[in-house]
């Protein structure tokens, strides 16, 4: 696991996601308010960026076609189905946002 260093705060809005590349994944890193948060940018159901989605509390709602996720766990609230998207820790250190991700993902020959 490596820290990736992102962004400054300020660059994400309160209650607000962007998405950004680090290794071979597209992640999208939300301002709560109090902390921020990291989960994989494509929503489960049909691939629609959560990043552009709307926050409520700790969930996002996805932009496409509503599927409602949990920011802390990655888990699809709504509908109730059994699929989740991967959630990265997450560090502010002198104002700059940092995600911890595997450097790349193992790929099949």
């Amino acid at each position: 696991m490596k820290w990736f260093r992102v962004t400054q705060v300020e660059n994400i809005p309160l209650r607000e996601g962007r998405a950004v590349t680090l290794a071979d994944r597209e992640i999208a890193i939300f301002n709560l308010g109090d902390r921020f948060v990291a989960v994989d940018n494509a929503c489960p159901h049909r691939g629609g960026p959560l990043c552009d989605g709307i926050v409520s509390g700790a969930s996002v709602t996805c932009p496409l076609h509503g599927y409602k996720v949990c920011l802390d766990t990655g888990e699809v609230r709504k509908p109730d189905v059994s699929i989740r998207v991967d959630t990265y820790a997450v560090r502010v250190e002198d104002g700059v946002v940092s995600v911890r991700v595997e450097e790349a993902r193992n790929k099949a020959a």
